[in-house]
């Protein structure tokens, strides 16, 4: 249970008594938020269409990179099209969604659009049981809706060989879960003069370290952590992912979170940490913001085209952001139509403005939006 010469800080005699220096954190609390505000008072002036796609568009980011880190891929389009149905945002033709995709989106979207609903038992049980709907993770057939029993040893997170696993660390005992998520979850709805921002960084932080369920901690902990955000703007509406920052930090967010849950109750570095992410998570929010507005006037220029609907889901796409380079083959894959269909669909669009070549070399032509294309 100990890891070499220290304890973990479920182990320590002031547990959960959290500590951390404020007037360290000062500095960055205050650039986080003002960070917010700034970037609410840009979406307050585009108008609510508009903060629907940026909303939809961090939702959809949220809901993608909170399951990859746990190594999870949903396919992008199942994920948006589900979150698209349940705002009422209109995306054109839904792409089908399966059922595990849907539990994700149930889960984060009950976190965010809920936030002021308490925390309870019961919800937390409603979520893992969202995350799991056939009872299985993977192969293993696994508890859902309930605490963890332990019964094939205790809770740990390794890595590495069978046989030569590494112990990054070891959970509280299942006979102490009640007693203690019973505290997490009172800590959570009692009024606080803790900045909310600090309280996210530590909820997230004490529901990872009880890893209570048999599987899907790291998920949970993190729509806690976006519910707790969510009561500190005051808005259902969700405009950043901390979830895929923390994903392109995932590394960093491994070790930072090893070093804490061997290290005392003062948390400082955590937060700090927590803190900054959370600041590059709302910058990455402006170029997502960026990336609407440029779609928005891409569509008042070309909206009156005679595109047909080919052209126009494949366009929608390099707006959203393709993912790797954009050939005729890709184009008719993704359009279901043949090669010499998505050939003449591309040469339209090069004709008109709309595509060109792209720089990038390889053996097949990738093409890309024109420079201009989007401009009113």
């Amino acid at each position: 249970m100990n890891c070499g010469d220290c304890t973990y800080i479920w182990q320590a005699a002031d547990w959960p008594h959290w500590r951390y220096d404020l007037e360290a954190l000062a500095l960055p609390l205050a650039e986080v938020s003002r960070a917010q505000g700034l970037l609410l008072g840009r979406l307050f002036d585009v108008g609510m269409s508009l903060r629907d796609q940026a909303s939809l568009a961090a939702l959809t980011d949220d809901v993608v990179k909170t399951s990859e880190i746990e190594g999870e891929r949903l396919d992008v389009g199942s994920v948006r099209s589900s979150i698209a149905r349940r705002l009422g945002v209109d995306i054109g033709a839904l792409t089908p969604v399966d059922r595990h995709v849907e539990g994700v989106v149930d889960m984060v979207l009950d976190a965010t659009s809920n936030s002021d609903s308490p925390v309870t038992r019961e919800r937390l049980f409603g979520w893992h049981a969202a995350l799991f709907p056939t009872g299985y993770s993977g192969l293993s057939k696994i508890g859902v809706g309930a605490w963890r029993d332990d019964a094939h040893g205790p809770m740990q997170v390794v890595s590495g060989p069978i046989g030569r696993q590494r112990v990054h660390f070891e959970a509280p005992p299942a006979e102490q879960l009640e007693d203690e998520t019973r505290q997490l979850i009172a800590w959570l709805e009692a009024p606080s003069r803790a900045p909310a921002l600090m309280r996210a960084g530590i909820g997230h932080l004490w529901f990872v370290t009880l890893h209570p369920f048999d599987d899907g901690n790291g998920r949970i902990a993190r729509a806690i952590g976006d519910l707790l955000l969510a009561r500190a703007d005051g808005s259902p509406q969700r405009f950043y992912s901390l979830s895929a920052q923390i994903q392109r930090d995932r590394d960093a967010y491994y070790a930072i979170l090893e070093r804490t849950q061997k290290g005392t109750l003062d948390v400082t570095e955590w937060l700090a940490w927590f803190l900054a992410t959370l600041h590059r998570a709302i910058e990455q929010a402006h170029r997502t913001l960026d990336g609407v507005l440029v779609k928005a006037r891409f569509w008042q220029r070309w909206g009156g085209a005679s595109l047909n609907e080919r052209q126009t889901k494949l366009l929608n796409r390099l707006l959203d952001g393709f993912d790797g380079k954009l050939t005729s083959s890709k184009w008719a894959a993704i359009a279901k139509c043949s090669a010499d269909t998505a050939l003449r669909d591309i040469n339209d669009l090069l004709a008109r403005g709309v595509l060109r070549k792209s720089d990038a070399g390889g053996r097949s032509t990738g093409y890309e939006l024109a420079d201009g294309a989007a401009d009113a």
